[in-house]
This record gives C-alpha cells, sequence and structure tokens, in this order.
C-alpha cells in the first residue's frame, strides 16, 4: 500500500484514538486536581483556602473542555482542546508556585510530572509537545522571578528550570518514539487485515473451484453413464420404428382408421424418443470447450434445448422470436446446457408464480436478433421475478433461494462462465413478481471458419466413446 495513503488511513484512525485518550487523560485531571487539596494543606494548610479555589475554578474549567470532547465537532479539534486541558492544571500549578515560595515550591514537581504524562500516554503531536513543554519552562521561570521580586534569577530558579526543560525535551523525544510506534503497529495491522482479506478471499476461490469441479465430476460420470445408456435405447427404438413403418403399409392398417391412428401415434412417439436421444448425443460424443469454434445453428440448440425440458415446460406456452439465419460460432453442448438452465429455472419461477397467481398464463418469451456482429438472445417469463436483494449474487457460486438439498447454486455461475467464455456477457433484470429476463450474445458465424462435421445419427448402430461432455449440462439454481 502507498506511504501516502497509509498516513491517510493512519491519520483517520488516530484522531479516534486522540480523541478516546483525551476524554479519558481528561477525565483523570478533573479527579486528581481537586485530589490535591491533600497536597494543600499537607505543604501549606495557611493558604490552603486560594489554593482550593483555584483547584475548584481549573476544575470547573477541565469539566467544561470534558463536555466539549464529547461533542460531534470534536473529532476534528482533539489536539488543541487536548493542548488546552494540559495546559490549565499547568498553570494553575505555576500560580501556586508564585502564590507560596517560588523556586522553592514543591510544586515544580506537578509540573515535571504532566510534562512526562503528556509525553508518554497522550497521543498529542511533536509540535504540541513542545509548544507545552517551553510554556511551562516559561511560565515557572515568570513565576519565580516574580515572587521573590528580584531581576537576578535564583540558583535554585534557574536548576529547576533546567529540569523542566529536560523534563520537556525527555517528553518531546517520547511524542516522537510513540509516534512512530503507533505508526508501524497500525502498518502491521493494516497489513494483517489486508493479508487476512486475501486469504478469505483465496479461501472463497477454492471453495467454487472445488465445487465446480466436484459438478464436472458428476457430469462426467453422467456422460459416461449415458453414452452406455444411449446404445441400449437406440437400438430397440430403430427396431420398433422398423415395426411400426412396417405396420403402417399393412392393407389392415389401411382398412382400419383407428389402428392406422394408433400406430401414427406410437410412430410420433419413438421420433421423439429418437430426437431425445440425438439431444442427448450432442453431450455424450462431443467435448465442450474443445471445440468451441465450431458453427452451430443456434435455433436447432435451442429446440434441443426445449426438448430437453419438455417435461418442465408441460402447459407453459413458448414464444419464439429468432432472425432467418441463428449460425453462431462456438460449444453447442455448452449454450444447450446454457439454455437448459434457463428454462428450467423459468419453469421454477412459473410454477411458483402459478401457486401465488391464480389465472396466470404462464409464458416463456425467447427472443433474439443480430446486433454488431453477435446473436444477442433474451429469455423472459412472466414467474416470480427475483427480489432486488438477490438480483445481484444470482450469479454467485452456491448461492440459491432453493430449498435444502434441492440445489448447490452453481448453475448460473457455471452459464456465466460459459458464455464468457464464449466472449459474450449473461446478465439479468427483473421486477419482483412480475418477470425475470436472462440475456446473453454469442458470435455470427462468418464465411472464413470452416463449416462443422455432421453430428452422429440418431440410428448410428454403436455409440462414440464416452466423454466428459455432458458436463456441459448445469443444474438450475
Amino acid at each position: 500500500m502507498p506511504m501516502n495513503e497509509l498516513h491517510a488511513d493512519y491519520d483517520a484512525e488516530l484522531a479516534n484514538f486522540r480523541l478516546a485518550y483525551s476524554r479519558a487523560g481528561c477525565i483523570v485531571a478533573c479527579v486528581l486536581v481537586p485530589a490535591g487539596v491533600g497536597l494543600d494543606l499537607s505543604f501549606y494548610p495557611q493558604q490552603a483556602v486560594p489554593l482550593g479555589i483555584a483547584r475548584a475554578i481549573t476544575t470547573v474549567l477541565l469539566c467544561g473542555l470534558l463536555a466539549l470532547l464529547y461533542t460531534a465537532p470534536a473529532r476534528h479539534y482533539a489536539r488543541g482542546l487536548t493542548l488546552t486541558w494540559l495546559t490549565l492544571p499547568q498553570l494553575m500549578i505555576v500560580w501556586m508556585i508564585y502564590a507560596t515560595q517560588g523556586a522553592q515550591s514543591p510544586y515544580v514537581f506537578g509540573l515535571s510530572l504532566a510534562l512526562y504524562a503528556a509525553g508518554i500516554v497522550l497521543p498529542i503531536g511533536i509540535l504540541q509537545s513542545l509548544a507545552l513543554g517551553g510554556g511551562t519552562c516559561i511560565a515557572y521561570f515568570i513565576a519565580g522571578l516574580l515572587h521573590h521580586h528580584d531581576a537576578v534569577p535564583q540558583t535554585t530558579l534557574i536548576g529547576n528550570t533546567i529540569f523542566l526543560l529536560f523534563s520537556a525535551i525527555a517528553s518531546a523525544v517520547c511524542t516522537v518514539f510513540n509516534e512512530r510506534a503507533r505508526l508501524r503497529l497500525f502498518a502491521l495491522q493494516h497489513e494483517v487485515s489486508e493479508k487476512n482479506t486475501v486469504l478469505q478471499q483465496t479461501n472463497r476461490e477454492l471453495a467454487q473451484i472445488k465445487g465446480m469441479m466436484m459438478q464436472q465430476e458428476k457430469m462426467a460420470a453422467l456422460g459416461t453413464l449415458s453414452a452406455g445408456l444411449l446404445h441400449e435405447v437406440n437400438n430397440p427404438v430403430n427396431y420398433s420404428m422398423m415395426a411400426l413403418n412396417m405396420a403402417l403399409m399393412d392393407p389392415a392398417a389401411a382398412a382400419s382408421a383407428d389402428l392406422k391412428e394408433s400406430l401414427t401415434d406410437a410412430k410420433e412417439g419413438m421420433q421423439r424418443v429418437q430426437s431425445i436421444v440425438t439431444d442427448l448425443k450432442t453431450f455424450a460424443y462431443q467435448k465442450p470447450g474443445g471445440d468451441s469454434q465450431r458453427i452451430f445453428l443456434f435455433e436447432k440448440a435451442l429446440q434441443s434445448a426445449l426438448r430437453l425440458t419438455g417435461f418442465e415446460l408441460k402447459g407453459v406456452a413458448i414464444d419464439k422470436t429468432l432472425p432467418l439465419d441463428t449460425h453462431v460460432v462456438g460449444d453447442e453442448p455448452a449454450i444447450i446446457g446454457v439454455l437448459v438452465n434457463l428454462l428450467g429455472n423459468a419453469a421454477l419461477a412459473l410454477g411458483k408464480a402459478a401457486q401465488s397467481r391464480p389465472g396466470l398464463a404462464p409464458q416463456i418469451a425467447v427472443r433474439a436478433g443480430r446486433q454488431d456482429g453477435r446473436l444477442v438472445v433474451h429469455v423472459r417469463d412472466n414467474g416470480t421475478g427475483i427480489a432486488a436483494d438477490n438480483l445481484a449474487r444470482v450469479f454467485e457460486p452456491f448461492f440459491t433461494t432453493r430449498e435444502v438439498g434441492q440445489g448447490l447454486g452453481l448453475g448460473l455461475a457455471v452459464c456465466y462462465a460459459i458464455v464468457q467464455r464464449h466472449g459474450g456477457q449473461l446478465t439479468v433484470a427483473s421486477e419482483e413478481g412480475a418477470w425475470t429476463e436472462f440475456s446473453f450474445d454469442l458470435a455470427l458465424a462468418t464465411a472464413d471458419i470452416a463449416a462443422p462435421a455432421p453430428a452422429p445419427s440418431a440410428a448410428a448402430a454403436s455409440p462414440a466413446p464416452p466423454s466428459t461432455a455432458l458436463a456441459g449440462i448445469v443444474p438450475a439454481v
């Protein structure tokens, strides 16, 4: 941290420190000054009354300054107020020296004690320390001369003045070293605080990485499992399709309208199973991020995502507005995963909204447009919306509003990272209780990028080796 910034922070913290110590010191002075009546009675019992009056006046003034130290502006004037209340007891003691024995008065030790206390305990500056010490020496010397009515100072007066001067110098030296010690202590505390902040940030990042790695491992295992299942499902589906086609060509099917309708419905169901198998193969046989410059049709990716979330989106009206050409460049499995996540979150919000807003017509609008060489996609639902307090946190890893055990809170965080990897940005806008809209953008395809290799056919007899590509599918938050 730059030294000037450190000094600025130190001065800000020292202002509170100085004010607190000034209050404590003033309270001690308010107690010690009247308590000194015992010294007056011991040394000068015949002058106890005027000395007591001087102590009472000084105590009242100290209490007034103490009250000022508890006002709002005191933080800005703490040094001046501290020097003022330190000066009052010194002036009182100087007057007592003048009123009693002059240079012979034992109260000179009170002046010296106050100087040491100011330099060692109170956080005053070097200038304040020199002013207090120099003023005390001069005042004592004048009081000694006036008491003896002699133009030539006595040996005792000179000696005591030199002693006070030494005390003032020692106090100033203590002030300098105390100030440096406080600055070093503050610098050390600041360094420890900064390191703690960095350590906490590192721990948060490690927790995020750990969570994402766990999610990747889960998706890799799911990808391996799905690759085997796809092979087992695909073959019987193909057999069933062949049987249905043959049955539809049978004269009996042509003669019976009900039989033909049933066979047609069964064929459509098998075709849907084939589509789902094809979509799952997109994850099982491709490596997200490994072919990030592949050209694909965004419209086809959207259709795959809609099929994969078809069960969750039952009863939800889907409004699609897409340009004629939606060829983009990127990682198709990962983008399908992003769409699956956004559509799944929208379906969840619509389900909650249906409970709180009877008669709601659930709808998800997917709009896309070409802008500055990119395809900008908006996914908007008319569900519950997002609370303003949560809006800024939706992309934080492990942040979720779901019940415990229903989500890790990694879905949108991973989606954000995927879109960012594609050179885009995932943003959110919402009105609580009304709607939520997520937006992201992808690079449009250009002629100088090679066309992609054809995707594996749904009717393939045996699947390609499994990969960890299913990591592209991310859980909704």
